[in-house]
């Protein structure tokens, strides 16, 4: 008899936990919510990011702030969200430098895989070569030529040290088989600057950060790092040079880790919602950026793999953060 009441209790008390996540998600957001973007206004991840942020909040009715933590190629705003509470309030917006760092800085104030949990991935965007409009080359293979007939001349800039641009860049020197100097940049818009000012031959950058300045005639688009082109983009993809060439950038949500995952999944739900939208979808389209909307456990495993094949890279290529 003993034994059956006690059963019969932990059973009533398991129903019962179960009852209420459900619930919790459904309450979910009660207050302000915060997505932390790890970069200054008015780059990139910043646009998109004010946009779903905007979406949400019409969505929850409840308010939808953006804050920043810019800095340490975005340790700062990662650290920040690793050492949140765990109710989904605080959201983090990441890049691939979330999986650059493990390898990239050797003493990381939170664990990467451990202390953070993914929500879902937002989109998968390409990444772009711009030179200036008076630049001796208009494509990958003249630009290939051109790198090789003046051997370590050219130099490209990027948004940083170990940024996913950066390692595209050393990947397409390796696999062409040619050499120019990487100058690291403390953000996009320095890039862009120094380009257009003449002291940058080259950036590799966001496609949807560049565009704006290929549309007005200020740079010139040598091509995109996807494996396919872009659609309404009139630019040709490295693969079309060296096949199998595939390199983008992702963009995702998380959040900390103990967040209830009744709480994540809500929050990957009404994203992926946000996603369907056709304003959004559209955004998307015009930056060159591919919808995802992975599942948190998605999320999680591309993460895991992404760490696994950007730390063979920066090992190989001897990259160390600035």
């Amino acid at each position: 008899m003993r034994c059956s009441q006690l059963c019969a209790g932990l059973f009533a008390g398991a129903l019962a936990l179960a009852a209420a996540m459900p619930a919790a998600a459904q309450d979910y957001p009660r207050g302000t919510v915060k997505i932390i973007v790890p970069f200054p206004p008015g780059g990139p991840t910043d646009t998109v990011g004010r946009l779903i942020g905007m979406k949400l909040q019409e969505m929850w009715g409840q308010p939808v702030i953006i804050d920043y933590k810019p800095g340490a190629g975005t340790v700062i705003g990662a650290d920040y969200v690793a050492k949140s509470a765990p109710d989904g309030l605080t959201i983090g917006m990441v890049n691939s430098s979330l999986a650059v760092n493990p390898t990239l800085r050797k003493k990381l104030p939170y664990d990467t895989l451990k202390d953070l949990t993914g929500v879902t991935q937002l989109f998968n965007m390409q990444l772009a070569i711009v030179a200036r409009p008076d630049a001796p080359f208009n494509n990958v293979k003249e630009l290939i030529a051109y790198a090789k007939a003046h051997p370590g001349q050219l130099n490209y800039g990027t948004p940083g040290a170990g940024s996913t641009t950066h390692l595209g860049a050393e990947l397409l020197k390796r696999e062409a088989g040619f050499d120019m100097q990487h100058i690291a940049m403390k953000g996009s818009a320095p890039a862009h600057t120094e380009l257009m000012g003449g002291r940058l031959d080259l950036v590799v950058d966001p496609l949807l950060s560049v565009l704006p300045f290929v549309q007005a005639g200020k740079m010139k688009l040598i091509a995109t790092m996807g494996d396919k082109r872009v659609p309404g983009v009139n630019a040709p993809t490295v693969a079309e040079v060296l096949p199998g060439f595939n390199v983008g950038a992702l963009l995702g949500f998380v959040v900390p880790a103990g967040t209830p995952p009744a709480v994540i999944h809500k929050l990957q739900a009404d994203t992926a919602k946000v996603l369907a939208m056709p304003e959004l979808k559209k955004r998307a389209e015009e930056y060159g950026m591919e919808i995802v909307a992975s599942k948190p456990e998605q999320f999680n495993a591309f993460l895991a793999s992404e760490v696994r094949k950007w730390a063979r890279v920066v090992t190989d290529a001897h990259i160390e953060a600035d």
